[in-house]
């Protein structure tokens, strides 16, 4: 009877985590549609008050207001643009951005203060060289805290607590599904393993970045 009560507990528990495992990433998703949407009616407003003030309709307007404010002023103007007929600009075409690739770095082991520490470390890097969009992949339970670092911030259970509750799938295995179906999901250029015992600072991070002036050779004169 006891074994079966454990045996219970352990499974309500495993059965607990994940529904909290899916109710994190059913809020990640959900504020991911969020931000996208209003980026959506940020371009479309923009889009819109561009067109208005091309129209003449806003332009005549302008000129009217004033006019109406400062006749003798605005009607100077007005003769200096009948005589004056400005040139028609030359239309531009829009340039369809190109996506930054993804790096995932698997933070593996780091506690909040070292995950914090690199977060940031990888924050700043990025306002240095945004070449890049950084996905972190963290076993700690605190690392909600730190979404306002402006990563993508992903969870795995760390081994242990996973070990304890489901020792039926190896740890190891779970980590390498993670990693396919995050790598598939976020489009991931690179894998980058951090190492827990000495976690890449930001000067660590600036030494990737290729800063040497182009080397130019000089021909022998004859």
């Amino acid at each position: 009877m006891s074994d079966d009560t454990t045996e219970l507990t352990e499974r309500a528990a495993v059965d607990a985590l994940v529904v909290r495992l899916r109710t994190i990433e059913q809020q990640r998703d959900a504020w991911r549609t969020r931000f996208e949407g209003m980026a959506g009616e940020r371009d479309t407003e923009r889009e819109t008050v561009r067109k208005i003030r091309a129209s003449g309709s806003y332009r005549l307007g302008r000129t009217l207001v004033s006019f109406a404010r400062n006749p003798l002023h605005s009607s100077r103007r007005i003769v200096r643009k009948v005589r004056r007929k400005p040139a028609k600009p030359a239309s531009r075409k829009k340039v369809p951005a190109t996506p930054l690739p993804t790096h995932l770095y698997v933070a593996i082991g780091l506690d909040l203060d070292a995950l914090r520490d690199f977060v940031l470390a990888v924050r700043r890097r990025l306002l240095v060289e945004t070449d890049h969009r950084a996905v972190v992949l963290t076993d700690e339970p605190a690392f909600s805290l730190l979404r306002k670092a402006g990563l993508i911030l992903e969870y795995l259970p760390d081994r242990v607590t996973w070990e304890k509750h489901r020792p039926d799938r190896p740890w190891d295995g779970v980590l390498a599904e993670r990693l396919a179906n995050l790598s598939r999901d976020h489009g991931a250029a690179q894998v980058i393993f951090v190492d827990p015992d000495a976690p890449p600072n930001l000067p660590d991070l600036l030494s990737e970045i290729d800063t040497t002036p182009p080397v130019h050779v000089s021909l022998p004169q004859s």
